[in-house]
């Protein structure tokens, strides 16, 4: 089960506060009624993920990762549909958790969002300053949205 609280980021202190980063290319089998089958790239490593619907807070569904080889998932990469996703990974230690945030690129530079995973739907977290407004259950900032209807294309940034 994921559980995670997604914001949007205000100002770009997470570059510097930042453990690690990463690229990340990624694109979708398939994607209906809040199911996904996902293949990304992430540096020299791939994964096969499938995710379930959301619950109604759109804080928890289920998810299924794979670590396959990287050549294999070039290879799906080519069979997904339109619409693949290029992001950069920052990762902020936070308290106890990490904070992702996702810098996304091409048709959807100037959007930056981050996640926090939790334990529990209830679990306390510290929030960094560079977050802003919470947009968990926003299903604009899904990935499989982005990748359907790219930032560029947004009237209501």
């Amino acid at each position: 089960m994921e559980i995670e609280r997604k914001f949007l980021v205000n100002d770009d202190t997470y570059k510097t506060l930042a453990f690690a980063r990463s690229e990340i290319l990624q694109a979708y089998v398939c994607r209906q009624q809040g199911r996904t089958v996902r293949i990304r790239l992430r540096d020299d490593k791939a994964f096969l993920t499938i995710k379930g619907p959301s619950d109604e807070s759109g804080i928890a569904r289920f998810e299924w990762e794979k670590e396959i080889p990287a050549e294999e998932a070039r290879q799906l990469l080519d069979i997904c549909l339109p619409g693949h996703i290029r992001k950069t990974r920052w990762l902020v230690q936070s308290g106890r958790h990490i904070v992702e945030v996702d810098e996304f690129h091409d048709d959807n530079d100037g959007l930056v969002f981050a996640e926090i995973e939790l334990g529990t739907v209830d679990e306390a977290y510290e929030k960094p300053s560079f977050l802003g407004r919470e947009v968990t259950g926003d299903r604009r900032y899904y990935n499989g949205f982005i990748s359907r209807n790219p930032y560029c294309t947004w009237e209501d940034k």
